[in-house]
């Protein structure tokens, strides 16, 4: 199994991105995928999913209306639309194969103030 994730940069406060994450080695649809992320000297935090089959999606409060996760099934690839960023979106982002312990590698998102 291996998920890969890009997609991330420096951006000015109020700016955009588009995180993707590139998976193989499993039934894509037999799964769900999460995006975490990891700012410095805190948690790591839970901030979208989405279920791989019927395309259901859920969000961290703190990014519910500005993000939008989303799917390719032909492509294996799960989306993290992020729009409005704020410097508090600042972190390294991971996309996780929901419920294991499998990450991507991770991608730093910078915003800049």
């Amino acid at each position: 199994v291996q998920l890969q994730a890009s997609g991330g940069g420096l951006v000015q406060a109020g700016g955009s991105l588009r995180l993707s994450c590139a998976t193989s080695g499993f039934t894509f649809e037999d799964y769900a995928i999460g995006w975490f992320r990891q700012a410095p000297g805190k948690e790591r935090e839970a901030v979208s999913c989405i279920s791989l089959s019927e395309g259901i999606t859920s969000y961290a409060k703190s990014v519910k209306s500005r993000f939008t996760i989303s799917k390719d099934n032909a492509k294996h690839t799960v989306y993290l639309q992020m729009n409005s960023l704020k410097p508090e979106d600042t972190a390294v982002y991971y996309c996780n194969l929901y419920g294991t312990s499998v990450y991507g590698q991770g991608t730093l998102v910078t915003v800049s103030s």
